[in-house]
């Protein structure tokens, strides 16, 4: 299964008081943070829609060693519209793919096994929609089926993206992960704070207890 990434960075920030996607973690900015769980995660391609400050974003983005993995769209009407309408120009962006994980811009910290626990629920249920649950609580990012986009495109009914899942509710499909980072994003200056020390602890462990290599 070809599973792609679509990364929602049209928003105005407003909350956050500075511009979300360039804000520095370490020597990473949030938007490189985020594009590259999708990315660990299995994302074959990641495409990543701008609105402010694009021009910026993309030059950050395009300065990676995965420059050749991403693609962009653009919701050039970023201040009046909503998120749905940032979706809908993202998807019809997507490269070919069987499904792709749909993650706001400003939710860096989601795990590689979170990913890959979404997609073999998946593989295995059939859904049309698959969510990460914490708690027994959707979250993000749900893998979406690409047999779904005309439906996303085509859709005019309240509640956008939350209406629309009501829509398949009898295709969807759960699964419980035990991943903080689906709880983190950086809408608040107290939320980023958060966030920053959640992914500085999380560094910090993977730095002092790496991965086992194998042994031949």
């Amino acid at each position: 299964m070809i599973v792609n990434g679509l990364v929602l960075a049209a928003g105005m920030s407003r909350r956050m008081g500075a511009f979300k996607p360039l804000l520095r973690i370490g020597d990473k900015t949030l938007i490189e943070y985020t594009v590259t769980s999708l990315l660990a995660g299995g994302a074959h391609n990641v495409t990543v829609v701008l609105g402010r400050g694009a021009n910026e974003v993309k030059a950050v983005l395009c300065k990676t060693s995965y420059t050749n993995k991403l693609n962009f769209a653009y919701n050039e009407n970023f201040a009046t519209t909503d998120m749905f309408t940032s979706v809908k120009i993202g998807v019809r962006a997507l490269g070919a793919c069987d499904a792709f994980f749909l993650l706001p811009g400003d939710m860096p910290a989601v795990d590689a096994e979170t990913f890959v626990a979404i997609r073999e629920t998946m593989e295995r249920e059939k859904s049309k929609v698959t969510f990460p649950t914490v708690g027994g609580r959707r979250k993000h990012p749900p893998l979406i089926s690409a047999t779904c986009i005309n439906n996303i495109l085509e859709f005019k009914g309240p509640g956008g993206l939350r209406g629309l899942w009501r829509t398949y509710e009898g295709e969807i499909a759960e699964v419980e992960v035990n991943d903080r980072g689906c709880l983190l994003d950086a809408d608040t200056r107290e939320d980023f704070s958060k966030l920053v020390g959640y992914i500085s602890d999380r560094t910090a462990h993977e730095n002092h207890f790496p991965p086992p290599t194998s042994q031949t």
